[in-house]
């Protein structure tokens, strides 16, 4: 390949990386505000907060792989990440396109906090609680475009930079990933 030519092939895949990276955290955003009169037949958050679990774990492996210089199931295992994740989202949305959202301490399910169960949640359990949602809600945007970016430099045999890279999305998106399930851990008792 030309230089010409990877000029354009990164700007290409720059577009593209850019649209998804925009276009994704609009969209949910959006369909967060659109309900659904449907019943699942399903219960989505343990099956999402499984998905999670499961990529982080595969996350884990990938990087054990490419450390032994495993580099196809390395490849493998993080375009099974990729489709975790892209199945977690699609998920968490319709969870929450269906379901009315539920509310950290919400003891007696009513949909309010009352001052009783502010009081037994004390302090420190709903600012942890938070500042997970938080950190993994922003850091899940953030992920977006690494992840993107880490795996066209791959595809494209910019090995140097893939690596470069991704020493930043990897924990990025292990976090996200891990901070799932310890949210829906958190927040179950209150489903």
């Amino acid at each position: 390949m030309n230089n010409n030519q990877e000029i354009l092939d990164h700007n290409k895949y720059n577009k593209i990386i850019v649209a998804l990276s925009v276009a994704i955290p609009i969209v949910v955003a959006i369909l967060f505000g659109v309900k659904l009169d449907i019943t699942l037949p399903v219960f989505l958050p343990p099956i999402y907060a499984t998905t999670n679990a499961i990529t982080a774990l595969v996350l884990l492996v990938a990087v054990f792989q490419i450390k032994k210089g495993n580099r196809k199931a390395h490849e493998k295992l993080i375009k099974f990440a990729i489709v975790l994740s892209v199945l977690f989202l699609l998920m968490y949305v319709l969870h929450h396109m269906t379901s009315e959202s539920t509310k950290f301490g919400d003891s007696n399910k009513n949909g309010v906090l009352d001052s009783f169960e502010e009081d037994s949640l004390g302090l420190t359990l709903p600012f942890v609680y938070y500042f997970i949602l938080i950190t993994h809600i922003l850091l899940s945007v953030v992920v977006i475009p690494f992840v993107l970016i880490t795996y066209v430099r791959a595809i494209t045999n910019n090995i140097e930079k893939h690596k470069k890279i991704a020493k930043i999305t990897f924990p990025l998106w292990l976090y996200v990933a891990v901070t799932g399930v310890i949210v829906y851990l958190m927040i179950s008792p209150y489903y």
